[in-house]
């Protein structure tokens, strides 16, 4: 059975915006723990879905779950989405007419991988897919000048004491060098004041590092471009974003696409969910979804 800790957000609006149809293939770059891949292949019996991962843990753990029930209608795929022309040219994949990217970090990921989740005392690690990847949140934290913390913290946090907190870890890693999650945390505790959010204190500095670790933005740039060449004609893209910085790579590039002539917008404005989606999964409340279609 599959592991219900994470579900998938908006799966009515990618369904609708996919536009699923009869013999058709569809490529899942963001697998995770497949709820997305097995909505789709719900929906049309006849049709096929592509599910690739980066976190070859996770695709192994949860596809082996989804090939008993789908067969030769499911295939799978280790690759970044960010190279994603070079993994289909490796696959022997041409084109396909519906791709979806979910860029969210699901609640399996933050809990299981080093680093991730600051309530569990773990290695500073954050990588994704550590065979892709070298330098670690730890790395970063010891390594890098307090300058670019601080702009690390402020850019991909959206963190209004990244300066303060970026002093503080320079200070106290000239002592001792700063290793695991629980060390990190009592730096941010010890300078960040409190506030009325209902947010850690540290929540947006972990987001920061895992976002610059793994290389999240610039993964989505190199994406989206490589997607339409990817797409048949006529086929759909759909992007979920949960932060404004994911959300705004993905609307600038769609509107200077669609004023190009290459992409229709099928969301002249952005997809939230529902209140009924939000209070049966509160995870999704931050999600934005958009959607277009190759002309």
């Amino acid at each position: 059975m599959l592991n219900e800790k994470h579900k998938p957000v908006l799966v009515n609006e990618v369904l609708q915006y996919l536009d699923i149809q009869p013999g058709k293939t569809y490529l899942d770059v963001t697998f995770g723990s497949g709820g997305h891949t097995r909505a789709i292949l719900d929906k049309e019996p006849t049709c096929n879905v592509i599910a690739m991962d980066w976190d070859e843990i996770t695709l192994e753990r949860f596809g082996q779950e989804l090939l008993p029930l789908y067969g030769d209608r499911l295939k799978f795929i280790w690759g970044n989405f960010a190279l994603l022309y070079r993994v289909l040219k490796r696959e022997g994949i041409q084109k396909v007419d519906g791709i979806l990217a979910d860029f969210g970090t699901s609640q399996i990921q933050i809990s299981e991988r080093p680093g991730l989740s600051l309530f569990k005392d773990a290695g500073l690690d954050m990588r994704m897919s550590p065979p892709h990847q070298q330098e670690t949140a730890e790395d970063v934290i010891n390594q890098v000048s307090e300058k670019t913390l601080a702009d690390i913290f402020f850019t991909f946090g959206e963190e209004r004491h990244s300066r303060r907190v970026a002093r503080a870890i320079v200070e106290q890693r000239a002592k001792k060098k700063i290793k695991t999650t629980t060390d990190l945390v009592a730096i941010i505790d010890a300078v960040v004041p409190t506030t009325q959010h209902n947010i850690h204190k540290a929540t947006r500095i972990f987001q920061a590092l895992r976002i610059y670790v793994n290389r999240e933005l610039h993964n989505i740039r190199a994406f989206l471009p490589a997607a339409l060449r990817a797409l048949n004609p006529d086929g759909r893209i759909v992007c979920i974003s949960f932060h404004s910085l994911e959300d705004r790579i993905v609307k600038h590039y769609f509107k200077e696409q669609h004023d190009l002539g290459v992409l229709e917008v099928l969301t002249p404005k952005v997809v939230r969910p529902t209140l009924e989606e939000i209070a049966e999964n509160p995870s999704s409340r931050s999600s934005r979804l958009r959607a277009a279609r190759l002309i």
